[in-house]
């Protein structure tokens, strides 16, 4: 029985709008893109990150035009228990919330896109200024995946088209047990076309 994955982006409904972490020191990180890039992460040491439109909140969300995702306490829980090798988690304050938030950073870059099952790839051009941008999607239109080639990750981004958070059914029902989300839930396997949306 294929075991299925689902790409978990930015759900249209109310919410706040955090933004991009930054050292809660002063200043900013020189790669504020790490925590999207799908790799192992030396300590950062103390985090913020400001919430600029108050919204309705939510126990997870994506922060600033990175997608950094931050969760509560509960949703980050679940990684811990279902996907301890897959993510790091590292505390973050958020505004002036006393609760306890975390960002979670995927580490594990897989190699898993299905090109022949998904809708449309876009690449981005042959003379792109990026060395890390060469072979890489600028982004993918009916995302596929092939769970054979996951690694038996519960939680990853793939080599090529790192924007997508991917994470495995189980997550995903555990994380619907937590409720109040701010994302949802797009299935990246199975036939091209079949669509098994969800918002939390």
């Amino acid at each position: 029985m294929e075991r299925h994955f689902y790409w978990v982006d930015i759900a249209d409904v109310p919410q706040w709008y955090i933004t991009t972490p930054v050292p809660a020191s002063g200043g900013e990180f020189e790669e504020p893109w790490m925590f999207t890039d799908g790799r192992v992460l030396p300590n950062p040491g103390p985090i913020k990150a400001q919430v600029r439109n108050q919204g309705v909140r939510r126990t997870f969300m994506f922060a600033g035009v990175e997608r950094v995702p931050i969760v509560s306490e509960a949703v980050g829980n679940v990684f811990r228990v279902l996907a301890p090798d897959d993510v790091q988690l590292f505390p973050v304050t958020v505004g002036r919330e006393l609760e306890n938030f975390f960002i979670v950073n995927a580490t594990r870059l897989v190699d898993c896109i299905d090109e022949a099952r998904c809708e449309e790839i876009q690449p981005y051009e042959q003379d792109d200024p990026h060395p890390e941008h060469r072979g890489a999607y600028r982004w993918v239109y009916g995302l596929r995946i092939a769970p054979a080639k996951n690694e038996g990750a519960h939680v990853l981004r793939p080599r090529k088209f790192k924007t997508a958070f991917i994470v495995s059914e189980e997550v995903k029902n555990a994380l619907e047990q937590v409720g109040n989300l701010g994302v949802s839930f797009e299935r990246v396997t199975g036939p091209s076309g079949a669509q098994d949306d969800h918002r939390g």
